[in-house]
């Protein structure tokens, strides 16, 4: 809305705003300081609503898990859905300081929207009827395998890219890729939404590892609904613990909006051999205030948490970092960056085989691997603290391929 603003104010009276309100970089701190504000602003009315409306959370129950109801009985009754306050508040940075006529700004939003709206339906059912565990896995599932499937027919097919973009406005993504000839010159090559694609980028590598053109680009296809609906549920299962989920993707956020600057600005992406996105900047913008929003509700979701982001922050949380790794070509990175969540899912899938094909023996003493410590006897400050170190690790290894490659 500010870049509209701007153009708006200069044609139509002559006035011109200082160009620092238009560079990424200043949008992108602006962003993180507005959702980072909103949310601690609005924090303590928003959750004083969720009492009055009893929206509290339920946890496992005593048959389920003996000692796990018993580490988190106190919790019971906590407020939940406290995902709307992180959702709404980056979608307001989104609206005032992102450029509304690029694409990959409202992919952004529609996947917030998208995977928002299935994460509170779940979150209602089980607020709503006694005992329900919301939606059934399966829908929930196929929601997502959905949403994602017409991510990646936008993406790989151009018809649809066609139809759904225009000239001046929305126009498709595009890159360039910049070949080295000279040591001082480079030959650049526009590629298309299809072409750049269609390249599989491997970190600390600097060449695409594979080009997957032709009908190799159903590998693509298939690989787009696995990074967006595999990262969606993995954020989902990580989020156990006060301020774990949160402080996670506070992290990843913080290194794909990194990535998503550099590959912005067509010098720096030259200097560290890595693809050239045009208006990848927006998405940094977004990254960043996604940062910020998380910053502001770890001030409630910290132990002892006030509120709990439920299904409805989980799902679209790990549904947008999901998404931006693939229009950035960085989902190898996405296993790396968000390590924590991807050993937190490979935990229940290990517990989940190993208890139907070894004859109910478990591998973990609870599922996900978080619960599995508490079991062992950690504070649950204390398998939060040290998972946020490990992920801060996992950030620091993301950014160093940046160089070592």
């Amino acid at each position: 809305m500010l870049l509209l603003l701007v153009d708006f104010l200069h044609s139509a009276f002559g006035l011109k705003l200082p160009m620092v309100f238009t560079y990424f970089s200043t949008r992108m701190l602006l962003a993180a300081v507005t959702s980072l504000v909103l949310s601690i602003y609005l924090g303590p009315r928003f959750i004083k609503k969720l009492y009055e409306w009893k929206i509290g959370q339920s946890i496992r129950s005593v048959e389920e898990c003996p000692l796990l109801a018993e580490l988190h009985g106190k919790k019971k009754d906590t407020p939940t859905m406290g995902g709307l306050l992180i959702l709404f508040s980056c979608i307001v940075a989104l609206f005032l300081w992102m450029d509304l006529e690029n694409v990959f700004t409202w992919i952004l939003l529609l996947t917030s929207l998208f995977l928002g709206v299935l994460g509170a339906a779940d979150d209602y059912l089980k607020l709503r009827y006694k005992n329900s565990k919301g939606l059934n896995a399966r829908r929930k599932m196929i929601c997502q395998i959905v949403f994602s499937a017409g991510i990646a027919a936008y993406l790989l097919f151009p018809p649809i890219t066609e139809a759904l973009s225009g000239k001046t406005i929305f126009k498709a993504p595009t890159a360039k890729e910049q070949i080295m000839k000279y040591r001082d010159k480079a030959t650049t090559v526009i590629l298309s939404t299809q072409e750049y694609m269609a390249r599989f980028y491997l970190p600390f590598l600097k060449d695409p590892a594979v080009h997957l053109d032709g009908w190799l680009r159903l590998i693509s296809f298939f690989m787009i609904i696995i990074v967006i609906t595999g990262a969606s549920n993995a954020v989902n299962l990580t989020d156990g613990l006060d301020g774990l989920a949160a402080g996670c993707i506070l992290m990843v956020s913080l290194v794909f909006g990194l990535f998503a600057f550099l590959s912005n600005h067509i010098d720096l992406a030259r200097y560290l051999n890595i693809l050239y996105i045009e208006g990848s900047g927006e998405i940094a913008v977004y990254l960043f205030a996604l940062a910020g929003a998380c910053l502001g509700f770890m001030w409630f979701n910290g132990y002892p948490a006030q509120v709990f982001m439920g299904d409805t922050g989980s799902l679209a949380l790990g549904g947008i970092i999901g998404v931006s790794s693939v229009l950035l070509r960085r989902e190898v990175l996405l296993a790396i960056a968000g390590g924590i969540f991807v050993v937190e899912a490979m935990s229940v899938i290990l517990q989940v085989l190993s208890y139907r094909y070894r004859n109910k023996k478990r591998i973990f003493l609870c599922a996900p691997l978080h619960h599995h410590f508490e079991y062992k006897g950690w504070p649950e400050t204390k398998v939060v603290l040290r998972f946020w170190i490990i992920s801060l690790l996992f950030a620091i290894m993301s950014v160093a391929s940046l160089k070592f490659q």
